[in-house]
C-alpha cells in the first residue's frame, strides 16, 4: 500500500466519522423540535418515554432515515473491508438527497422543510452537513 493510499483511507474514515457526527447533530435538533411539538399538544415526557416514542409512535418515525443513514456509515467504518471510493460516494450521495427539503416530497423531506422553517438551530445543522457534503 502506496502512503497516497494509506492518506486517502485516513482522509476517507475522517470524512465519514465528520459526517457521521453532523449528521446526529442534525438528528438531535430535529429530535428536539418534534419532542416540543409532542410535548404541546400531550404534555412533558420523560427521556427514557421519549426513547420509547423515537422508537415506536409514528409522529417520530420521520427520523428513522437519519438514523439508518448513521447506521450505514458506522457499519462501513467498522467494516473489515477496506472503505472503497464507491462505497464513500454512495453516502454522499444519500446524505445529499436525504437533505433535500421539499414542500412537496416524501414524508421526510415535507417535515425536514417544515423544521428548517421554524428552528435556527436546525437550520445551523443542516448548513453544517450541507457543508461538508459539498466539500466532496
Amino acid at each position: 500500500m502506496t502512503d497516497n493510499t494509506l492518506l486517502q483511507r485516513i482522509n476517507q474514515h475522517q470524512y465519514l466519522r465528520d459526517l457521521r457526527n453532523k449528521l446526529l447533530h442534525l438528528h438531535r435538533m430535529l429530535l428536539d423540535t418534534e419532542r416540543i411539538s409532542y410535548e404541546q399538544v400531550r404534555g412533558r415526557v420523560s427521556s427514557s418515554e421519549l426513547f420509547q416514542l423515537v422508537v415506536a409512535d409514528e409522529q417520530f418515525a420521520w427520523l428513522h432515515c437519519i438514523s439508518e443513514l448513521v447506521v450505514q456509515i458506522d457499519e462501513t467504518l467498522s467494516s473489515d473491508q477496506p472503505i472503497s471510493l464507491k462505497d464513500v460516494q454512495n453516502l454522499i450521495a444519500s446524505g445529499r438527497i436525504l437533505i433535500a427539503p421539499s414542500e412537496a416530497g416524501n414524508e421526510f423531506a415535507r417535515k425536514y422543510y417544515a423544521a428548517l422553517q421554524r428552528e435556527p438551530s436546525v437550520v445551523l445543522a443542516h448548513a453544517e452537513v450541507s457543508e461538508l457534503l459539498a466539500s466532496k
